[in-house]
């Protein structure tokens, strides 16, 4: 459980410096240049990740609460609007009107949702963890950047490009990738 704790925290703290620690990050970029820096946030990333991997296949589950039957098809719904919002937050669509932090929010309904159907100590550490991070990083760029400048209008041919490429990618991940990557088939055939 320790390096799950270790890992996330790490991974977190990096990714808040740019939002709450943005002098400190451009002193550091002043003194060894931008390139080197990215490459040093890229490890230490990558690195947090391996941590969070390996803290997460070391820690023995403990449950907490069962997950109701219908809990599978609300994760799923979740999951896809996850993956809508993720691939809008890098493309210009209305969707960027509506929501000023698409990939955050997506991460917001993607940890929602599994801590929706995993009842155990890990998943609620580490979907809990990305749900409040979320959280605090929306805020704290809501309040770094100001006023909500909204991107221009797009046609809506824009939007559903966006949705069927989120449905492709949500599908091979659902259907295939999620399994392979995870051992967890998130379609369960019952």
């Amino acid at each position: 459980m320790t390096l799950l704790v270790l890992g996330l925290a790490l991974f977190f703290l990096l990714h808040l410096v740019p939002i709450f620690a943005r002098e400190a990050r451009s002193s550091v970029m002043s003194r060894i240049g931008a390139l080197p820096y990215k490459g040093l946030f890229a490890l230490a990333s990558i690195s947090s990740l391996y941590l969070v991997y390996k803290g997460w296949t070391l820690t023995d589950p403990v449950f907490l609460y069962e997950t109701p039957g219908w809990a599978y098809h609300l994760t799923a719904l979740l999951v896809l609007i996850g993956f809508v919002l993720f691939i809008a937050s890098n493309a210009p669509t209305n969707i960027r009107r509506v929501i000023r932090h698409p990939q955050l929010t997506a991460i917001l309904f993607w940890s929602a949702g599994h801590m929706l159907v995993n009842g155990d100590n890990r998943s609620l550490i580490m979907f809990g963890g990305f749900f409040i991070w979320s959280l605090i990083t929306i805020w704290g760029s809501n309040r770094r950047d100001g006023e909500w400048e909204k991107p221009d209008k797009v046609g809506l041919v824009m939007d559903a490009v966006t949705v069927v490429i989120a449905l492709a990618f949500y599908g091979g991940f659902a259907f295939w990738a999620h399994d392979w990557l995870i051992g967890v088939s998130p379609m369960p055939v019952t």
